[in-house]
């Protein structure tokens, strides 16, 4: 259980629940997909995925089947619970307030952001590749789960670190114009490029939007084998899940 999941280390109430899978999941998957790929999108046959997504779930116990999205580099937030059960909703962000629905976010460099109200009575789960991140996903997520963000703790979950991710001029100027301080989480290599640091864009816009409680990061899934990573392993990379729920048993 312990190689296979990571529990996020945040506080949040008893009744709200979070764990992220690991390449070590005792799944289907073979070479290059390590054991456990939970991503249909990723090359491997939708049913070795599925197979996975069943040992997910057992293995966690969950109390349903992951709302799993259709992850397009956006800011769209989805309403889990108007969504019929199996569908795949075009969308980054996902929330919910109804007790044993599953969030679930899919990841393999990206930023997976879980997010919970301090009495517990909703969360939501986000996907933010630096796209996704400058175009606001975060903010639209708070938005979406209509309580002060003062009153929300938010856990950043693994994804690529600064001195694994180089980047080029335009994706520095698309944070740079949003805020100045962002420039102190680039960190320039060679001409025109950049080590971009995820995780403090993160950290920087959510205390700019109010939430005081960050928690997570200090994760690199480059060179942390626990994790996917498609810019380690190119486009046969798998996907790892960053999921979080409320017990319907409160």
């Amino acid at each position: 259980m312990s190689q296979a999941f990571l529990i996020p280390d945040w506080p949040v109430p008893l009744h709200v629940h979070a764990a992220v899978s690991t390449r070590e999941l005792a799944g289907c998957s073979a070479p290059p997909f390590g054991h456990a790929n939970l991503g249909t999108r990723s090359g491997e046959s939708a049913d070795v995925v599925q197979r996975n997504r069943v040992v997910l779930r057992d293995a966690l116990g969950l109390p349903a089947e992951p709302r799993w999205l259709h992850q397009v580099h956006g800011r769209h937030v989805v309403a889990q619970g108007a969504v019929p059960p199996g569908a795949e909703p075009e969308a980054d962000a996902a929330v919910t307030r109804l007790p044993g629905t599953v969030l679930a976010i899919l990841t393999a460099d990206c930023l997976p952001l879980l997010f919970a109200s301090a009495d517990g009575s909703v969360v939501a789960a986000a996907h933010a590749g630096w796209r996704g991140l400058a175009a606001g996903v975060m903010e639209a997520t708070l938005t979406a789960m209509s309580c002060a963000p003062s009153q929300v703790v938010a856990w950043l979950g693994p994804c690529i670190g600064g001195p694994s991710y180089e980047v080029g001029e335009e994706v520095r100027t698309a944070f740079v114009d949003h805020a100045a301080s962002a420039a102190a989480c680039f960190v320039p290599t060679r001409p025109g490029h950049w080590h971009c640091d995820l995780a403090a864009l993160a950290r920087q816009r959510l205390m700019a939007a109010g939430v005081a409680g960050v928690h997570g990061g200090g994760f690199d899934t480059y060179t942390d084998l626990r994790f996917y990573s498609y810019r380690r392993e190119g486009a046969r990379s798998g996907r790892f899940a960053s999921l979080v729920w409320i017990d319907a048993r409160g």
